[in-house]
C-alpha cells in the first residue's frame, strides 16, 4: 500500500476512512473516528463560517499559552475550555477529557462545558459515555442543535446509523440548512452504504454560502466511493494542491481496488447541487 499523503487537510482523513469503507463497500461493521464536522458548542469552534487553518505549531503554541493559565487557575471555565481544545487539536485527548472533566465536576449544570465534555469523550472514542454526558448538556424544551448533531456523531460511531440520521433530522429542524449537520447527515447515510443518498446530502451542504471547504472534500470521498475518481478529484482541487488531490483520490483508488469494489460500485450519474431551500 502506499504511504498516505501528509496534508492535515487530506480527503482521506475528513471523515473516518477505514469506517466508511468498510461500511460503504464492504458492509463489515465498525466504530471508527469520529466524524469530521460535528458541530462544537456556541463556547467553542462554531463551524458554520469557514476558519483559518491553524497549523500543528499554532495550536501546540495554543497548548503553552492556556496551560500555563490553567495551572495558575484551574477553576477558570474559559481558560479549561480553551486548554481542552488546543490538547484535543495536538491529539492528546485524553488529557483533554480530564480538564473538562475536572471543570465540570465544578460546574455541573453548565450546557457548554457539557457539550465540550460530552464531544471530548468521543473524540477519545469513550461513546457511551460521551451519550450520557451529551444527553444532560441541554434540556428537551430547550434543544441545541450544536449537540443534538454531537450526540447523531456519537450514535454513527455505535453503528446506529437510523438514530443517528433521526437527531441531525431534529438539529436540521432548529437549524435549517446548517452545512455542519447536514455535512454529517451526509456521512451518515454513506457509513448505512446509501452513498446516492448521500452525494445528494453533501451536495446540499456544499450549496450553502456557508459551508466550510472541509465539507467539499467529505463530498469528493463519498463520489471517489463510487467510483467516479475524475468527478472526486475535481472537487478535491477546489481546496487542495493538485498534487494532494491526486494523492488523496489514488490512495482511495487504491484501497477500493484492494477490497475488489471499484467494478460493483459502478460510476452513477452525478447529482446536481441545490442550493438554499
Amino acid at each position: 500500500m502506499s504511504r498516505r499523503p501528509r496534508s492535515p487537510h487530506r480527503l482521506l482523513t475528513s471523515v473516518a476512512l477505514a469506517g466508511v469503507l468498510a461500511l460503504a463497500t464492504a458492509g463489515c461493521s465498525t466504530t471508527g473516528g469520529p466524524l469530521l464536522l460535528r458541530a462544537t458548542g456556541s463556547a467553542e469552534r462554531v463551524a458554520t463560517t469557514p476558519a483559518v487553518a491553524r497549523s500543528e505549531a499554532d495550536w501546540r503554541r495554543e497548548v503553552d499559552t492556556w496551560g500555563a493559565r490553567y495551572r495558575a487557575d484551574p477553576s477558570d471555565r474559559t481558560t479549561a475550555m480553551a486548554y481542552a481544545k488546543a490538547l484535543s487539536a495536538t491529539e492528546r485527548r485524553a488529557e483533554a477529557v480530564s480538564v473538562l472533566e475536572q471543570i465540570s465536576l465544578r460546574n455541573p449544570k453548565d450546557p457548554a462545558l457539557l457539550g465540550a465534555y460530552g464531544r471530548a469523550l468521543a473524540d477519545a472514542g469513550r461513546f457511551e459515555q460521551a451519550l450520557d454526558v451529551l444527553g444532560r448538556a441541554h434540556s428537551p424544551d430547550r434543544p441545541d442543535w450544536r449537540i443534538l448533531s454531537a450526540q447523531g456523531a456519537v450514535l454513527d460511531q455505535l453503528g446506529r446509523h437510523k438514530d443517528a440520521q433521526a437527531y441531525y433530522a431534529s438539529a436540521l429542524k432548529i437549524a435549517p440548512g446548517e452545512p455542519t449537520v447536514l455535512s454529517n447527515l451526509g456521512l451518515s447515510y454513506a457509513l448505512a452504504k446509501d452513498l446516492r443518498r448521500a452525494e445528494a446530502t453533501l451536495r446540499e451542504a456544499v450549496g450553502r454560502p456557508d459551508a466550510d471547504p472541509r465539507v467539499r472534500q467529505n463530498l469528493a470521498l463519498v463520489v471517489g466511493l463510487q467510483g467516479r475518481f475524475t468527478d472526486a478529484e475535481d472537487l478535491a482541487r477546489a481546496d487542495l494542491p493538485a498534487d494532494e488531490a491526486s494523492a488523496n483520490v489514488a490512495y482511495l483508488r487504491e484501497m477500493l481496488a484492494e477490497k475488489g469494489d471499484i467494478k460493483r460500485l459502478g460510476r452513477p450519474a452525478p447529482i446536481a447541487a441545490r442550493g438554499r431551500s
